[in-house]
């Protein structure tokens, strides 16, 4: 496994911490404009995921890529996640993935 550039567990709120790193983050899609997606993180905030994204996009996506600011992601790989998801349980995952329990995320 290659360990050499891993992407963190973001929600919203979080990507303002990792602008120009590897994160990986799980968007709803709003609306999917040329280029680009316009989605809600798990935390309710609005992020725009630059890129081309899979010709068929369920409702949920989770995106690897870099941040390009505080609202916004250039991904590299789409992964679709489904129509329903526990947004509350995977916001969760993101605060232990940068706080108490870092030490145990890549």
């Amino acid at each position: 496994m290659d360990t050499s550039n891993p992407a963190v567990f973001v929600n919203g709120e979080l990507l303002r911490f990792y602008v120009g790193r590897r994160v990986r983050a799980v968007v709803q899609v709003v609306r999917s404009d040329a280029g680009a997606i316009i989605g809600k993180s798990t935390d309710e905030k609005q992020i725009v995921v630059k890129g081309i994204p899979p010709s068929a996009l369920t409702n949920f996506v989770e995106v690897i890529g870099i941040v390009d600011s505080d609202r916004s992601i250039r991904a590299e790989i789409w992964t679709n996640f489904g129509d329903s998801i526990d947004t509350f349980s995977y916001n969760k995952l993101c605060h232990l993935a940068n706080g108490e329990f870092k030490h145990l995320f890549l």
